[in-house]
């Protein structure tokens, strides 16, 4: 990738071992932010799309997919006896199918859990599958008026 390093601005030879320390001692939360930045600015540019339903509010897409990990590898994601895995929790804005919400946990946290970190938004729509059905949580943000489709 040395010719796309030049355009970015790095001139000299980019060792593996300055990455990996560069990974190391940063702080996540930096990418985070950073990522939340970017996330309003591309929900802006994006507000007025039409995603083949004529509605006002914002509709968001909950879902998540396991990742199968080496065990040898990623002794930490053990999800079953001789498995690895991790879940990637995604809350998507149907327009211009952008991610709002990210969240990776552990293989073995099921769906249901996230519902808990999620800051439920007024008056929006959240059509989600049966792996989120708990009455209790549904309940809990339905009193931000949002509406909820399974």
């Amino acid at each position: 990738m040395q010719n796309r390093l030049y355009h970015m601005g790095i001139r000299g030879k980019v060792s593996r071992n300055n990455l990996a320390h560069a990974n190391e001692t940063r702080d996540w939360r930096i990418y985070a932010d950073f990522a939340q930045v970017l996330i309003h600015q591309a929900r802006r540019l994006y507000i007025d799309e039409d995603f083949g339903i004529e509605l006002e509010e914002v509709v968001y897409a909950l879902d998540s997919t396991t990742i199968d990990l080496c065990l040898s590898l990623f002794p930490w994601a053990q999800f079953r006896k001789r498995k690895a895995a991790v879940k990637l929790h995604t809350l998507l804005d149907l327009r211009g199918s952008i991610p709002s919400f990210i969240s990776v946990t552990d293989g073995l946290v099921h769906d249901v859990n996230i519902l808990d970190e999620l800051i439920p938004e007024p008056g929006f729509f959240y059509i989600m599958d049966r792996g989120y059905l708990d009455f209790d949580r549904l309940y809990v943000l339905n009193l931000f008026r949002s509406f909820f489709i399974i």
